[in-house]
């Protein structure tokens, strides 16, 4: 069953557009470049200025952007989205049971700090 639960969440004033479900910049906007360090995954959409709870700490779920296999460990793909680790930032791992086969579909992560 997929489930999030948060450890912390901090509310963040936003910079940029935030979409909901997907990870979200150090510059607390959405990622816009594949493989970064993150803050945390958005729980709600906004536009800048508006105030988003972010979790930082704990499971969240993640929009992916493309096939994930069970297990893997996950990086951010240049839209905000979880995609199997390469060469970027390990930003967490699919929680037990978790898979997806193909982009859009959600997945629980267990969120690594970075």
């Amino acid at each position: 069953m997929r489930n999030s639960t948060p450890i912390l969440t901090v509310p963040v004033l936003s910079t940029g557009t935030i979409t909901a479900n997907r990870f979200v910049s150090t510059a607390l906007a959405v990622v816009a470049s594949a493989g970064v360090n993150t803050y945390g995954v958005a729980q709600m959409n906004g536009v800048s200025g508006d105030v988003v709870p972010v979790t930082v700490l704990g499971t969240e779920i993640v929009e992916a952007g493309a096939a994930i296999a069970a297990g893997a460990a996950v990086q951010t793909d240049a839209s905000g989205r979880a995609i199997t680790l390469a060469a970027g930032v390990n930003t967490g791992r699919l929680a037990p049971g978790e898979s997806a086969s193909a982009a859009g579909q959600l997945v629980e992560v267990i969120l690594n700090t970075n």
